[in-house]
């Protein structure tokens, strides 16, 4: 076991860990994030990803010894200073992009590290950005619509 010292959602947290457990288990099992999902272990889904550092970072593959004194933000961290939902988070209920719920949080997140860098992507660029997603209820051209939709209103 190790203490190493987080950044998460403007917070700074101490946590014990062994060096090798995955992020994904300590922003849910200790911090109480339950944002991340466990889907399929192996960083194939984008079920866990969080911003880490302004990029997309895959939970489930990334020790936490390697997230030390980096920035990470979860989808709860996404909310303004009052409370207000994320353009991306409020898109995607506009749209009705969620279906099981499942890869929303990757789909959500890949896309506020897209409008971060830019702010007017492309249909291709979007695409390439939730390509590390995977989506089996059908929803992406609703997901589509909502990053169209966030990138206006941002």
């Amino acid at each position: 076991m190790a203490t190493f010292n987080l950044h998460v959602n403007g917070k700074a947290y101490q946590v014990e860990a062994d060096p090798t457990t995955p992020l994904l288990y300590v922003l849910r099992n200790q911090l109480g994030l339950n944002g991340p999902k466990y889907g399929c272990g192996q960083g194939h889904c984008g079920s866990c990803m969080v911003i880490m550092d302004r990029r997309v970072g895959i939970t489930c593959r990334v020790p936490v010894r390697v997230a030390t004194d980096k920035e990470i933000i979860t989808l709860s961290g996404l909310k303004d200073d009052e409370g207000n939902l994320h353009p991306v988070q409020q898109a995607f209920i506009d749209e009705q992009a969620a279906q099981c719920g499942y890869c929303t949080n990757g789909m959500i997140v890949s896309a506020v590290a897209l409008l971060n860098i830019n702010k007017n992507p492309t249909d291709q660029e979007i695409q390439q950005s939730l390509q590390p997603n995977l989506c089996r209820c059908g929803s992406q051209p609703r997901v589509f619509k909502a990053v169209r939709r966030a990138a206006e209103n941002l």
